[in-house]
């Protein structure tokens, strides 16, 4: 049991009940009484643990994997869970496995800072979008610890290294996870310090949405990763630096496709039904199948593209007589509903915008051969 986490007393009344408990178990569980969803690390290393051979020697995705119901730990975090009944199984047969919180699931903005005896980059990568100029002395400038004190000091902020309301944990390797609460259901994404991408400043990396964090009492061969002082929660993201990861491209912006042409075989499909009204309406089923079947897949699977084109393609069925509004949005409405519940106001805005340029192309069924 690690001392460094200082359990509250519930916590430490149960671990006194099985002293056979191990130390990753314990922080396993810890971790998801706080609503951390956990997965196990490999061995003394802060990486997720192999996939089984099945998922290595045939690529595919985590939405397809059979492992994860049958619950096995491939496929990193996206294995992470709250079961206390899996957790168990995972570090109870194997005490030596490091813990993983996958901070999507979580709700966790945790700033990496590092501490890397590197050269700075360029001076435009060192506060991306920040112009600093060459009158500026950057002589002494060396890790992520110096650039967010700098970025803070321009706001009038406080460094999130100095931040003591919330949960900062030492890593083995002399930098720091500095972790907050994302608010607002804001899905802020990760980052990398060096990237050309999104970053907030240089050698200061970013876990959110996609990416995991050590849990705080890990250990690896390179040492442990220790809590600093008392605090043992994370407070809720500062609104100065919330703004900042927006300004950085932690936060893309909603983005509605543009309406494009219908694909060729949806084209075919809606043609296909030959002007019968009953033929019309059975066509629904094969156009919003591509919009149900991303309701098998949690995230991503184009979404968004998917419903617009179902919407273009019933907008050329209401202009051609075929469909009325009504039929065609509630139509849509549904189908979107239950593959992204949760995401009506985005999935009526394309909708709109779909169904409104379809009706600029009617679908007339062929008669005859072309």
């Amino acid at each position: 049991m690690p001392a460094e986490l200082r359990f509250s007393s519930s916590d430490s009344s149960r671990l006194a009940s099985d002293p056979s408990v191990a130390a990753s178990l314990a922080t396993a569980r810890w971790c998801a009484r706080r609503g951390w969803p956990v997965h196990p690390l490999a061995s003394g290393r802060k990486t997720p643990v192999a996939n089984c051979p099945d998922c290595r020697s045939k690529p595919h995705s985590p939405a397809e994997c059979p492992c994860l119901p049958s619950g096995r730990p491939c496929h990193g975090f996206h294995a992470a869970t709250l079961d206390q009944r899996q957790i168990t199984q995972w570090w109870g047969s194997q005490s030596n496995l490091g813990v993983g919180i996958a901070c999507g699931p979580a709700g966790l903005v945790v700033i990496d800072i590092d501490a890397h005896s590197t050269q700075p980059p360029a001076r435009n990568r060192i506060l991306p979008g920040i112009p600093i100029g060459d009158h500026v002395d950057l002589t002494g400038l060396a890790n992520g610890f110096h650039t967010l004190a700098v970025l803070a000091a321009l706001r009038g902020q406080r460094s999130p290294a100095e931040d003591n309301t919330t949960l900062r944990v030492r890593t083995p390797s002399g930098g720091l996870h500095v972790w907050y609460r994302a608010a607002d259901n804001h899905r802020w994404r990760c980052s990398s310090g060096s990237s050309q991408g999104a970053a907030l400043a240089w050698q200061v990396d970013v876990r959110a949405h996609g990416g995991y964090i050590i849990a705080p009492g890990t250990t690896t061969r390179a040492g442990t990763y220790t809590p600093v002082d008392d605090v043992r929660e994370p407070a809720a993201l500062p609104t100065w630096l919330a703004q900042e990861l927006e300004r950085t491209g932690h936060l893309p912006a909603p983005s509605i496709p543009a309406p494009r042409p219908v694909p060729p075989r949806a084209q075919q499909a809606v043609l296909a039904a030959g002007g019968a009204r009953d033929r019309t309406l059975s066509t629904l089923a094969s156009i919003l199948a591509p919009v149900e079947a991303c309701g098998q897949v949690t995230e991503g699977a184009g979404f968004s593209d998917t419903l617009n084109r179902a919407a273009y393609t019933l907008g050329g069925l209401v202009a051609a007589g075929r469909l009325t509004d009504e039929e065609a949005e509630r139509a849509l409405t549904q189908a979107a509903s239950d593959a992204r519940p949760g995401q009506e106001r985005r999935a009526a805005q394309i909708i709109r915008s779909g169904l409104s340029a379809g009706r600029q192309h009617p679908l007339h069924a062929r008669r005859g051969p072309r």
